[in-house]
C-alpha cells in the first residue's frame, strides 16, 4: 500500500526549499528547508506562534508557500493544478490539532470517510475492523462522536488519516488534551506506523513525550523559533 518516494529528486518524500509564508503583511517565516525521508520520524516544537500549525498545513498543501518551493514527491507543488494537488494529498494523512467529526455519523463511517470520498469505501470496509482494533477502538465503531472521550477521538482521528495507506503521516498536537497515559498509548500508535514505513512528523509542545518516543524510535527533534527551523540540540 505504501509507493515510496516515487520521483523525488532530493529523495524526500516531501521537500521545503527555502520556504516562507506570510499574510496580511506579517512574514510568519522565511528560509525554511526540511527533507523528509521516507520512513523518517520528526518532532516539531517551538513557542506558541511559531507557525507550527501553517508549517505542517504547508506540507500537506493545504497552503501555499509565498516564498520558496514545496515539492511533493518531487512536483512543485505552486505549480500543481487542484486534481494534481488532491492527488498527492491523499498520500498525506493528518491529525489535526482540533479533530472535526461528522456528529451524526458513526465512529466507523467517520473512519471510513477518506476511502468513501476518493471512491475505494470497499477497500476501507476490508480493512476497517483490523484498523479500529489496532486504534483499540473496536468496541466503539458504531458510537458516534460525541460518546468519545478524548483519547478516543484522537485515535479515531488516527485511524481516519491512515486508513488510505499514507506515506506521511503530520499529526498536529496530537497528545494536548489526553493524560499522559493516553500520551503514550498514541505515541506507541506512531512509533508502529513509522516502524512500517510510514514518514512521521509530530507538532507538539510535550518535551516528555519527545523523551520518550526517543528511546524507541531514531526521531529528529526541529525546532522552529523565530522565523527559523533549527535542529534542536541534546537538552531536550
Amino acid at each position: 500500500r505504501r509507493g515510496g518516494a516515487r520521483g523525488a529528486p532530493g529523495g524526500g518524500v516531501i521537500e521545503l526549499a527555502d520556504v516562507g509564508y506570510g499574510y496580511g503583511g506579517r512574514r510568519l517565516f522565511s528560509g525554511l528547508s526540511l527533507a523528509l525521508a521516507p520512513g523518517a520520524f520528526h518532532f516539531l516544537t517551538g513557542p506558541s506562534g511559531a507557525g507550527k500549525t501553517t508549517l505542517l498545513r504547508l506540507l500537506s498543501a493545504e497552503l501555499r508557500a509565498t516564498e520558496g518551493r514545496v515539492l511533493l514527491w518531487g512536483q512543485d507543488a505552486g505549480m500543481m493544478g487542484r486534481d494534481e494537488v488532491a492527488l498527492a494529498r491523499r498520500r498525506i494523512g493528518v491529525v489535526p490539532q482540533d479533530c472535526q467529526f461528522l456528529d451524526h455519523l458513526s465512529v466507523a463511517e467517520n473512519v471510513l470517510l477518506p476511502l468513501a470520498v476518493a471512491g475505494r469505501r470497499a477497500e476501507g470496509e476490508a480493512h476497517l475492523p483490523e484498523l479500529l482494533a489496532w486504534v483499540g477502538l473496536a468496541g466503539q465503531a458504531q458510537q458516534r462522536p460525541p460518546e468519545l472521550s478524548g483519547g478516543e477521538r484522537q485515535r479515531a482521528a488516527l485511524a481516519r488519516a491512515v486508513i488510505a495507506g499514507p506515506e506521511v503521516l503530520l499529526a498536529d498536537e496530537p497528545t494536548g488534551n489526553v493524560d499522559w497515559e493516553m500520551s503514550q498509548r498514541l505515541l506507541q500508535l506512531f512509533v508502529e506506523l513509522n516502524r512500517m514505513g510510514t514518514a512521521v512528523l509530530v507538532a507538539t509542545h510535550d518535551m516528555n513525550l519527545i523523551r520518550a518516543a526517543k528511546s524507541q524510535a531514531s526521531a529528529r527533534v526541529l525546532r522552529l523559533r523565530g522565523g527559523a527551523l533549527q535542529a534542536a540540540g541534546a537538552d531536550l
